[in-house]
């Protein structure tokens, strides 16, 4: 047969690399779809409550080194037991079943009983594509590559929840990422750091060529410490700019509200942490956590990168999407234009479980009549999306001495 590659650039998912086998004698054809970009910051989660027969035709991106669980059945896909794949819910519930039905007659010579348990779990397969009663498809793929797809984007889905989180040593290893024992800094050097501006080498995320980041912390008037690291691209003139608390989580989160009255209010600037999310109640938007990273920016800028990452998802305006789909998001990407020209008045929240975020007061130290900061406890579940349930930074010593 034939086999033809395609190294091609999604906007939403980077490099990638489609490959194609026909063969001519059988008819029998298989495509394939590999990450070429790099492995983000944090592997993704997602977790989606399949209630309709639609749901089955939400479109999946799956990485060799994702896992696919469905714990009603206490069916999971190992990681690097399947090679990546674009297709749909559907499609990966049918390449199961293929898979467990290729090799049934041999198991049928040998343990008729061990068949007959795979035959009866094959027939659950198949009848969960009809979807008889709801159940919880999950895809976890410590590289963050992968995908499922919001076919109400840019609102907010309730049946799908994704979760971005950092790796454990044995998915780093697993994925081939070596940790790297960093030297400890001499605590008298943390004060000059203040006023320097580290550079160190890099690729660059878009075309992958040699590129520099330069890394500053700042102290944000009436806030704290931030990390700013910046990156520019000689070779395709590609810039960006990501933020990093320089602190440490708050006690409390911080829930801030803006209510856009007048063009000028766009030149406030807004500091948006990883953990931060964004909603527009007139526009019925919300960006979840980890959307978009750190951002340092105006807030003219943060709803232009906000629209941009609407208008280039190929899933949503591009070749692919629905015609429906597409002039619904058309509708909302010119709202969201009236608002950046002042046109529209809206309110803008800002939700920070860490209470790492900032907008800036243009009246402070007086209180500004349109800004709102309200703080809050977290809850467990937000607690545990930071990893704070199961620190403890008090009292291990004592626990771990017997142990020992």
């Amino acid at each position: 047969g034939v086999t033809r590659l395609l190294l091609t650039r999604i906007p939403f998912f980077k490099e990638v690399i489609v490959s194609s086998f026909s063969c001519n004698s059988c008819s029998w054809s298989n495509t394939e779809i590999q990450s070429a970009g790099r492995i983000q910051e944090q592997g993704v989660r997602y977790t989606l409550t399949l209630a309709s027969r639609q749901d089955m035709n939400r479109e999946v991106v799956k990485t060799d080194c994702a896992t696919v669980r469905i714990p009603e059945l206490d069916f999971e896909i190992p990681a690097f037991s399947q090679k990546g794949v674009l297709t749909t819910i559907e499609g990966i519930i049918d390449r199961a079943v293929a898979g467990l039905e290729q090799d049934q007659p041999i198991r049928k010579a040998q343990d008729e009983e061990v068949a007959g348990k795979i035959e009866e779990f094959i027939n659950k397969l198949k009848q969960l594509k009809e979807v008889p009663s709801p159940f919880t498809f999950v895809l976890d793929d410590p590289s963050g590559n992968s995908f499922v797809e919001n076919p109400r984007a840019p609102q907010r889905d309730e049946a799908l929840q994704v979760t971005r989180y950092r790796r454990t040593p044995q998915q780093a290893a697993m994925l081939g990422l070596e940790g790297e024992e960093q030297d400890e800094m001499p605590a008298e050097s943390a004060e000059d750091l203040r006023n320097e501006v580290l550079q160190f080498n890099t690729n660059c995320p878009e075309c992958n060529a040699p590129a520099s980041t330069n890394m500053k912390l700042v102290q944000i008037p009436h806030f704290k410490e931030v990390i700013i690291m910046a990156t520019n691209c000689d070779s395709c003139g590609h810039r960006t700019n990501e933020v990093k608390s320089g602190g440490a989580i708050e006690p409390q989160g911080t829930r801030i509200t803006l209510r856009i009255t007048d063009p000028s209010d766009m030149t406030r600037d807004v500091l948006k942490s990883e953990t931060c999310s964004v909603e527009i109640s007139e526009l019925e938007f919300e960006l979840g956590m980890g959307a978009l990273g750190g951002k340092f920016t105006t807030l003219e800028g943060l709803l232009k990168d906000i629209r941009d990452l609407v208008e280039r998802n190929p899933f949503t305006l591009g070749d692919s999407s629905v015609p429906s789909k597409a002039e619904k998001l058309q509708e909302f990407v010119g709202k969201l234009q009236e608002v950046i020209e002042g046109k529209t008045k809206a309110h803008f929240i800002m939700d920070d479980p860490a209470g790492n975020s900032y907008l800036q007061n243009v009246y402070a130290p007086e209180e500004d009549p349109e800004l709102t900061v309200e703080r809050y406890e977290r809850t467990f579940e937000q607690n545990e999306e930071l990893g704070l349930n199961d620190m403890k930074t008090e009292g291990y010593e004592a626990e771990g001495a017997p142990g020992r």
